[in-house]
This record gives structure tokens, C-alpha cells and sequence, in this order.
């Protein structure tokens, strides 16, 4: 697309997510090389700019191949889910989860059939969600069964990193389990395949020769067993399978440095094996320029990384910086759209 267009979905409707977007479209409208298209109710959304004291227009558009009208105005394709009736703010409401799932399926579809270039996705509440129905523990698992993909894979991107034109990628073996069951998924059989994963989505993104770091989980890197077998019954021996393939792996490194190290050049990207492993550094470092974008899925996602904050929604205290910068990532990689149609699809 010489321009692209993005199609942005709310989130849960009486979250933060109506805000941020509000926000979000309002800051970039006008801008000549893009185009942003709101996904969800339209009246959710102009209840959102309102919270917000965002002055704009709100315009209802039939889809997304419509002009932008310039600064100033705001387009959203109505979903229709809630008409005038939203529910209160803050609220875990059924009706509100079915509009956000709604506008998610809305998004993945326009994306599959190349209507738009990637979907950027406000926060959802998973209680909601699963009131309306839905059995996904979230929207990775949700977007794998609209695409027809049974293994999809976080990449953080955190964009303020310490090397001018360098952001670090942060990925992760394992995602939403217990520390403990995490660490009994940790195999070398798992590690080396996270690891061809990550390298992949590195070329994809537009790294030639990526160059990854893999972390280790104990402290120390586990000093030779001392603190713990992990990195040498299963990450050691993953990386050196790696390495011998041909690839530039290094690791294990101790996590108390890796992501330093990642930060400051020496690394395309750092593998880490469980949640708060790889979310700590990167939010601790840079919370509203680290965003979220699911690999493996054969269109172009971004996300915030946070989540509804039904204690603050309607007030007009929600930050749109992660928003403003997931919406800004998916601009710079909308360019690899159709090298991820054609390695992942």
C-alpha cells in the first residue's frame, strides 16, 4: 500500500481503550502517510474522545478504502454491537466483551483479505470476554483461530532504546503460565524452536543477519549447576544445536545482563523463557514506548502492552503514549506486510 491504512480496534468498549484510540487518531489524523481507521462502536468511541478532551470529529465510514478527512476528524467503522446503549464505565459487562471481540474479528478479516495493511488492538478485559462467549485466554490465542494458526509468539519492541536506529526485540519461550509450569516446559527441544522462531520474525522485521541472545533463568546462569540444571541440561544445548545450524546465537547469558547488553546494541534480540522474565526490563526501561507484536500470525499486529485500567476508564486520565507508539510501529513495519503474508501464511 503506498499509504497504508490501519485499522485500529477499541478494546473493551467501557475500558481505557475508547481514550487512548480517541487520542491516538487524533494526534496522527492528517498525517499524509497513513491512515488510521477506528474499529468498534462509534458511540463508544465519541464517548471516549469526550473522556478524553480530545476536539474532534468522529466519523462514521462504510469502510476502509475511504480518504481521510484531514486534522481534526477521526474515522471509525461502526460495529454496531452496542449502538447508543454502552454500558457503564469500568465495568465487566458481556455486552462490552462481544463488542470487542467483534471489532477484533472485524480487524482480522479486513487484514486477511488485504483491506488494511495491520491491526493495532487496544486492551480487552478477559473476564468480559468470556462472559460474551469467547474461550480464548486472550487475543494471541484469538487472532491464531481467526488466521488458522496454531502456534503464535510475542515480540516486544522496545522502541527508546539506548542505540540511535537499534530496537531491541524481546521474546519468549514460554507466555501466560505459572512460574513454576514454566520452568517445567523449559526442554532444549522447546528453547531451540523458540529460538528458530525468534530468528525468523528478526529477518522478517527486517534484521538480515540477526544476532540473539539467549537468556538464562537462574541466577548467575545457574554457575555451573550450583544454582540450578536448567541451563545446562536444556538452554546450553539448545544454543549450541543453534549455533551449529549456522546461526548467531549466544547464551546462556545471565538475565541480569542480557537485556542490558540487548539494549545497548550487542543484540537483535533476547530470548527470555517466561513472562516477567522479558516484560520486567523492557516496561521498567521504557513502559510507554514498548509495544507488543504477535509473530507468527499471517498479518501485521501491534498492541498495547496494559491492560483495560477500569479503575481510571472515563476519567480522562489514560495515557495514549503505548498506544500513539504501537499505532506508530505498525506504520514502520507496514512495509514487511507481505513478508509476513508469505512466511507465515
Amino acid at each position: 500500500m503506498a499509504r497504508p491504512v490501519l485499522a485500529v480496534t477499541l478494546g473493551d468498549p467501557v475500558g481505557i481503550g475508547p481514550e487512548i484510540t480517541a487520542r491516538t487518531l487524533a494526534a496522527v489524523a492528517g498525517e499524509p502517510d497513513h491512515h488510521g481507521v477506528a474499529v468498534g462502536d462509534a458511540e463508544a468511541l465519541r464517548r471516549g474522545a469526550r473522556a478524553a478532551g480530545a476536539d474532534v470529529e468522529v466519523r462514521e465510514v462504510p469502510d476502509f478504502a475511504v480518504e481521510p478527512a484531514g486534522p481534526g476528524v477521526i474515522d471509525v467503522l461502526d460495529t454496531g454491537v452496542l449502538g447508543t446503549d454502552v454500558p457503564d464505565w469500568g465495568t465487566v459487562d458481556a455486552r462490552a466483551g462481544r463488542a470487542a471481540v467483534t471489532a477484533i474479528e472485524t480487524a482480522t478479516r479486513a487484514a486477511l483479505a488485504g483491506e488494511v495493511a495491520g491491526i493495532v488492538t487496544g486492551p480487552i478485559n478477559k473476564e468480559a470476554i468470556w462472559q460474551a462467549g469467547s474461550k480464548h485466554l486472550g487475543h494471541t490465542e484469538m487472532l491464531g483461530e481467526l488466521t488458522g494458526v496454531t502456534r503464535q509468539d510475542t515480540m516486544f519492541v522496545v522502541r527508546n532504546t539506548a542505540v540511535d536506529g537499534h530496537h531491541l526485540r524481546i521474546f519468549f519461550t514460554t507466555r501466560h503460565v505459572a512460574l513454576r509450569k514454566a520452568l517445567d516446559q523449559l526442554t532444549a527441544e522447546r528453547v531451540r524452536n523458540s529460538v528458530d522462531e525468534a530468528m525468523t520474525a528478526l529477518r522478517v522485521f527486517g534484521t538480515e543477519r540477526p544476532r540473539l541472545a539467549v537468556a538464562a533463568v537462574n541466577p548467575h546462569g545457574g554457575e555451573n549447576g550450583a544454582f540450578g540444571d536448567e541451563e545446562i541440561e536444556h538452554i546450553a544445548p539448545a544454543c549450541e544445536a543453534a549455533r551449529a545450524d549456522g546461526l548467531d546465537v549466544t547464551g546462556p547469558v545471565p538475565a541480569d545482563s542480557v537485556f542490558h547488553q540487548g539494549l545497548t546494541g550487542r543484540y537483535d534480540g533476547v530470548l527470555s523463557h517466561f513472562h516477567d522474565q522479558g516484560h520486567i526490563p523492557a516496561k521498567t526501561y521504557d513502559f510507554d514506548g514498548t509495544i507488543s507484536v504477535t509473530v507468527g500470525l499471517p498479518i501485521l499486529r501491534t498492541s498495547v502492552d496494559h491492560g483495560t485500567a477500569f479503575d481510571i476508564a472515563g476519567t480522562g486520565r489514560a495515557d495514549h503514549a503505548t498506544m500513539l507508539s504501537a499505532y506508530r510501529a505498525a506504520v514502520d513495519y507496514s512495509p514487511y506486510a507481505p513478508a509476513i503474508r508469505a512466511t507465515y501464511g
